[in-house]
């Protein structure tokens, strides 16, 4: 059999004055315990459930400087990509290759188009004998002038002939050597050559208007035959496709050698002088945002000033499309679509209320939040305005010093008082 330990036990009598003074110990201290623990359980009582610090951010609601931004990846793009055009088919000769950089003024490709050369020189003989009937019309104008000038001069002199005899035969018509009859056709032959001369001068008169006319027509068609001419000629030249500007080769769209269309792309040229960076912005900040306001570029390790260059009228995708263009000289070592961070500055006052921002705001709507006292997060009704990257500020409802539950509120389930427990 096996031993137990009676054989080891021994009954202790305790005094009962000793018993008396522990029990009363006993309650004394627990009436302590109790009087300590009512508040504190009556006010734990009073939330409708109990949550976790650990899975609750908090954050304290400050007065001071408020930047209202919003932040965006963006990709720096060249505001000068000009796309240069076949002016005439023909087959493409390429000088350059994709990435290549490039002067302004550059051959970057040649156009063989024999139909337009064909079509300068024919228009350059055209011009040739425009030219030549504009020389002859100017000289038949002073031959013809000069013919007139030249009747004008006989009947003036047939004029003073004329006079000349009817003096005569006046006088002598008075001193009795001729007759009525002779002295009446000597007046007759001075009033045709008066009509000569009247006529004569009119002739030279219309004559040399309608000369006139005539060259200036033979100048108007030589002229326009050489602006014909002189458009041809830069068509021509423009079959040397030249850079309008410094900076690289973007992209091609036709292979060497190949025959295009008139008006085909052929390629693009990127001036890396003038970048800016492309952005998205979300749809609900874009309201705010405007042409001009400042910004920070930032990547490579350094940062730039910018400026808002231009907003897009549109929405893609939830997210409205803006460029910021750099302050100041060009930053150095950027490329097309290289990746940068941008922080645009919609806003910036001092001495405003304003607490971290957190999800909070979306899931309230920005209507209420959870302000935490003693150990208890209450559901405060508030207002917010403005909000930036980090910050949301506050309109109503909450004071400095103020601490505010900013994420986690959707363990709380709507509730109006909840225990934040260690």
């Amino acid at each position: 059999m096996i031993r137990d330990t009676s054989a080891q036990d021994r009954l202790v009598e305790v005094h009962p004055k000793r018993r008396r003074m522990v029990l009363a110990a006993i309650a004394i201290a627990a009436v302590v315990v109790i009087a300590l623990l009512v508040p504190g359980i009556k006010h734990m009582l009073s939330a409708s459930s109990s949550v976790s610090a650990s899975r609750l951010s908090f954050a304290t609601v400050k007065r001071g400087p408020f930047v209202n931004d919003i932040a965006a990846d963006g990709r720096v793009v060249a505001a000068v990509r000009p796309t240069l055009y076949a002016n005439s088919p023909g087959m493409v000769a390429l000088k350059v290759h994709a990435g290549d950089t490039v002067k302004q003024g550059q051959v970057l490709a040649v156009i063989d188009s024999p139909e337009l050369k064909n079509k300068l020189a024919q228009e350059e003989s055209n011009l040739d004998a425009m030219e030549v009937d504009y020389q002859r019309a100017k000289i038949d104008a002073r031959k013809q002038r000069g013919q007139l000038e030249q009747a004008v001069e006989t009947a003036k002199i047939d004029v003073q002939s004329a006079n000349r005899d009817y003096g005569r035969y006046a006088q002598a018509f008075k001193n009795g050597a001729f007759t009525q009859s002779d002295v009446d056709h000597a007046k007759d032959a001075l009033e045709k050559a008066q009509i000569k001369l009247k006529h004569a001068q009119s002739d030279l008169d219309l004559n040399r208007d309608s000369l006139g006319f005539d060259v200036k027509a033979k100048k108007l068609a030589h002229e326009r035959q050489a602006l014909l001419v002189q458009d041809l000629e830069r068509q021509v030249d423009e079959l040397n496709v030249r850079s309008p500007v410094n900076g690289q080769i973007g992209q091609l769209f036709v292979a060497p050698r190949a025959t295009v269309a008139k008006d085909a792309q052929l390629l693009s040229v990127i001036d890396l002088s003038a970048l800016e960076v492309e952005v998205k912005v979300p749809e609900s900040f874009a309201r705010d945002l405007g042409v001009g306001m400042p910004a920070r570029i930032s990547g490579n390790g350094s940062s730039w000033n910018g400026q808002v260059s231009a907003i897009s009228p549109e929405v893609v995708n939830g997210e409205v499309a803006a460029r910021v263009r750099f302050e100041g000289a060009k930053p150095e070592h950027l490329r097309q679509n290289q990746r940068l961070s941008v922080r645009i500055v919609l806003d910036k006052r001092d001495n405003v209320l304003t607490v971290a921002r957190g999800s909070f705001v979306d899931e309230s709507g920005g209507r209420y939040a959870y302000v935490v006292h003693d150990g208890i997060a209450v559901k405060t009704p508030i207002r917010v305005g403005a909000s930036s990257i980090d910050k949301v500020e506050i309109l109503q409802g909450l004071k400095v010093g103020d601490k505010v539950v900013i994420s986690g509120t959707d363990n709380f389930n709507n509730a109006a008082r909840v225990a934040i427990s260690d």
